[in-house]
């Protein structure tokens, strides 16, 4: 069934997320990957398709693969709108050529692209104010006070030229402390930066998170004061802003994650299984 922004199938929605949660490779938890829960991710898509619909918007970073999902599911007619482009900035390799390889094998490269990008570098010249629309949900800064929330949101911000909206996805929970201090410093820090708050959907998303499986996360909604001056310059990370940054004593100090080829995506990898071998009787 096609879809209108009232309607899903959802079923269809549900067996296209399951092929994209097939091609995503396994988190790293070092990096603070942890990925959101397959109903979630349906739910997800469909809020961005309507919010971004025929905008052009950049990732930063995407373990979740929301990037993914929102061109699947246009391609396959289960939502009938989103963005006109997509762009995804990982610096981790593995989602990188994830995203390309699916991408290639069903023919929607001229929808969605990756690259790897480390938001500790300088933002490209050529990506500066090319987008309007950014999508984060960036490590939760739960050890540096949201700095690593700032980080991947200016990135998006600077990605963004005049009218430009975005979306930051961050732990909210009333009961914990340093969810509250984080959500205050992001929305402190946009304001600065001449975005304000559009709207916040709370307690959105459940993760797949042994130490707290409780934690949720919320969808915070920008969009760019009518006023804001694009940014002109990125600039690299340095000083205060890499400690902390995926947790504490976890400093910013890894480039890229680099995928080890293989010819067997989509299997199993040999090291984790044994065959015990039917005995002759």
């Amino acid at each position: 069934m096609a879809t209108t922004s009232a309607q899903v199938d959802l079923r269809q929605a549900i067996n296209a997320v399951s092929d994209v949660i097939q091609n995503r490779p396994l988190p790293l938890r070092e990096f603070d990957q942890i990925y959101m829960k397959a109903g979630d991710m349906v739910m997800q898509t469909s809020i961005i398709a309507q919010r971004f619909a025929d905008r052009k918007l950049v990732f930063i970073g995407d373990g979740d693969s929301i990037s993914l999902c929102l061109a699947y599911l246009m391609h396959r007619k289960v939502i009938s709108e989103g963005p006109s482009e997509i762009l995804v900035l990982d610096f981790d390799q593995r989602m990188v050529n994830a995203i390309t390889r699916f991408a290639d094998d069903e023919r929607i490269t001229d929808r969605i692209s990756a690259r790897l990008y480390n938001c500790i570098d300088p933002l490209p010249d050529e990506l500066m104010g090319k987008f309007n629309a950014f999508y984060t949900n960036p490590p939760w800064g739960a050890s540096n006070s949201g700095e690593s929330v700032k980080v991947f949101a200016e990135r998006g911000m600077e990605a963004c030229g005049p009218d430009a909206v975005g979306v930051v996805v961050i732990a909210d929970d009333s009961e914990v402390e340093w969810s509250r201090r984080v959500l205050y410093e992001t929305q402190k820090f946009a304001s600065e930066h001449q975005f304000y708050v559009q709207e916040m959907q709370p307690k959105m998303h459940a993760y797949h998170l042994d130490d707290a499986p409780d934690l949720r996360s919320c969808n915070l909604f920008f969009r760019a004061h009518p006023d804001r001056q694009p940014a002109q310059r990125s600039y690299a990370l340095h000083g205060s802003r890499l400690e902390d940054f995926y947790g504490k004593n976890q400093n910013l100090r890894v480039q890229y994650v680099m995928e080890k080829e293989r010819v067997d995506y989509g299997k199993a990898p040999s090291e984790t299984y044994t065959l015990q071998i039917l005995e002759n009787k």
